[in-house]
């Protein structure tokens, strides 16, 4: 019997990103252009942002 149900993955807008990460939408559109943000998928017209892969990608970029 399996006591931990699987997680369903959370997926962010590009609003909720840059709203979580206090800046401009327009800093999190350029990251996704220019490839040196955190991971996206898009899902038909809609680009989304996996909550677990953001969390890691911010850790990665941690200093000090």
């Amino acid at each position: 019997m399996d006591l931990h149900p699987p997680l369903t993955p959370v997926f962010l807008t590009q609003r909720e990103v840059a709203d979580l990460l206090r800046v401009p939408v327009r800093t999190v559109e350029d990251w996704r252009l220019t490839r040196s943000g955190p991971p996206w998928v898009k899902l038909g017209r809609h680009v989304r942002y996996e909550q677990a892969e953001l969390l890691a990608w911010v850790k990665e970029h941690r200093h000090g």
